[in-house]
């Protein structure tokens, strides 16, 4: 296993390591106690699993609010996404900053999402599943979002016609958002 760290603290890209051969692969795709060596000691309450029938589809930007914040674990199992983190927390160096990189069932890569940012994905190709962690139960209460294509942040996502959910077409830019990360 190999952690990459990003231009954004603790946003952290895991190449995991997995052995192939004729009948196909395997791999960990989550152990607590190697997991455990580099620092990431979340105790994940819950899985999500996503299909997006689509190439185009664009799920975000979401995050939860203290005290129902989530740290999110993901990972593609088939198809790919472009998939993209945003610093939310207010006194960040990098509030406002963006990084993105593409999972897919081919690369097995998976993206440590920590608390105080906003996530989303675009996918790439049609019958895209994601599959995530989260160390949190999810709170329609605590649940936000901020514009996809807020041009204070100017994400470069892969298509400029995305298929969107009637709420993530709602979302508040950043400068209008409910947020109290610091």
């Amino acid at each position: 296993m190999e952690i990459m760290k990003t231009k954004l603290d603790g946003v952290l890209i895991i190449k995991t390591s997995f052995s192939e051969d004729n009948r196909g692969f395997f791999m960990e795709s989550y152990n607590e106690s190697i997991f455990q060596k580099f620092n990431i000691d979340n105790k994940f309450v819950q899985d999500n699993h996503s299909l997006s029938i689509s190439k185009g589809v664009i799920r975000g930007l979401h995050y939860q609010l203290n005290p129902k914040a989530q740290t999110k674990l993901i990972r593609v199992i088939a198809g790919s996404i472009f998939d993209v983190v945003v610093d939310i927390r207010k006194t960040s160096v990098t509030f406002g900053n963006w990084v993105g990189t593409i999972l897919s069932k081919e690369n097995k890569h998976q993206l440590l999402v920590p608390k105080g940012f906003a996530h989303g994905f675009c996918t790439l190709e049609p019958n895209t599943e994601v599959l995530y962690k989260v160390d949190e139960f999810y709170s329609s209460e605590h649940d936000y979002g901020i514009k996809w294509d807020d041009p204070a942040i100017g994400i470069e996502w892969p298509t400029s016609t995305p298929l969107l959910s009637d709420r993530d077409k709602l979302h508040p830019l950043l400068k209008d958002a409910v947020i109290h990360f610091d």
